[in-house]
Parts: C-alpha cells; structure tokens; sequence
C-alpha cells in the first residue's frame, strides 16, 4: 500500500505540475537563458514548490485553518504570476530587454539581460526558488486532499519527495521546450521582443483568469 501511496503522490505531482501558472512561471523564468541555467531554475522551482508544500502541509496538520484561509494561497499565486506579466511586459515596451552576439572560440554566442547595461548574476536563479515556494502555498489543500486518500497518513519527507520528482518531471520536459525556443526563435531583438511579449500576455491572462476564478 505504501508503494501505491507513493505513486499516487507521485502522479498528483506531474498533474500538478501541467497547472497553467506553473509552466507560466517557468516559461518567464527560463526564457532567453542557456541549457545549464534553464535546467537549474526548473530544478530550484520544482525543490521550492515541494519544499513549501511539506512546511504547511506540516502547519495544517496541528491546527485547523478555515477554507477562507487557505484560498489566499490562490491569490498569492495568481498574484505572483499577474505581477511577473506585468513585469515583462514592462520591460518589453520600456525597451529594456536587450540581445548581444559575441563571438567565443570561434562560435556565436548570445546573451541576453534586462535592463540598460550588460551585468552577470543569479538573481534569476533565486527568484525561481522563491517563486515556486510562494506558490508552493497555493496547492496545499490539494495535496493534502491527495493524502487523505492514502489513509490518512502523516505527511513526510518521502511523501513530498515524491511529489516533487512528479513536478519536476514535467517542469524539466517543459525546460526542453522552452531550450528550444531560446535556440531557434532568440536570434535577433524583434524575436526577443515578441516572445517576451507573448509570455507577458499569457501571465496577465492566467493571473487574471485565476483571481476571477
């Protein structure tokens, strides 16, 4: 039974995983970024989600918390991704998502960066963990409720291992898709302009789809 248990987690992860706001978020987090750094954030997303989901999953199980609560987990999540569209849709009509081919060994090489002036770090990568553990909170109830049908069982670390291997599975598939895109469609700034711009639009409308649901 509990190897059952453990797909079924398993499942509800890679089910979880296909929600629009996730593979939303990943698309705006791993746009325009190599095949390491893309990997990386799908990876940090997924271990913040699971990590977020196992912390209050724990919370709920000592005390009661009113459904009214719980459902501004959803907003923040809707929240989340609405203010990562505006965001990008920001920087694409301020002009400040720049594109610059440099030459290494020999090979073409292109980087891509927000803002004016051309500068190196890992903000992005820190931002995916903290984004996929803020709307870690939003699918609580739903993974508890997956729980619930394995006996009632306690919530631990296997269990939401599990559950993460699930999402990440599908966040490091969509990480493929979106590789592909960085390598065919980001070759030169009015590509790089349309696809931000469309990401930006799919965030405002999956954000604002989910606050009016």
């Amino acid at each position: 039974m509990e190897n059952v248990g453990l797909l079924l987690i398993f499942w509800y992860g890679v089910l979880h995983a296909f929600g629009p706001d996730h593979l939303t978020a990943i698309a705006d987090f791993s746009i325009g970024k190599n095949r390491n750094k893309t990997m990386l954030i799908t990876t940090l997303f997924a271990l913040g989600h699971g990590l977020s989901l196992f912390v209050f999953a724990k919370i709920l199980e000592s005390y009661h918390v009113s459904d009214v609560l719980l459902g501004y987990g959803d907003i923040l999540s809707s929240l989340v991704i609405l203010s990562i569209g505006i965001y990008l849709l920001y920087m694409v009509f301020t002009d400040r998502i720049q594109l610059k081919k440099h030459i290494h060994s020999g090979k073409e090489h292109l980087h891509i960066w927000f803002g004016k002036e051309h500068s190196h770090g890992n903000a992005d990568t820190a931002s995916a963990f903290t984004i996929g553990t803020l709307m870690g909170i939003g699918g609580v109830r739903g993974m508890l409720i997956t729980l619930g049908a394995i006996e009632g069982q306690s919530v631990d670390f296997v269990m939401v291992f599990a559950f993460t291997l699930g999402v990440m599975s599908i966040f490091v598939g969509f990480g493929v898709v979106i590789l592909y895109i960085n390598k065919n469609l980001l070759n030169s700034k009015q590509n790089l302009r349309r696809v931000f711009a469309t990401a930006g639009v799919v965030s405002v409308i999956v954000g604002s789809n989910m606050l009016i649901g």
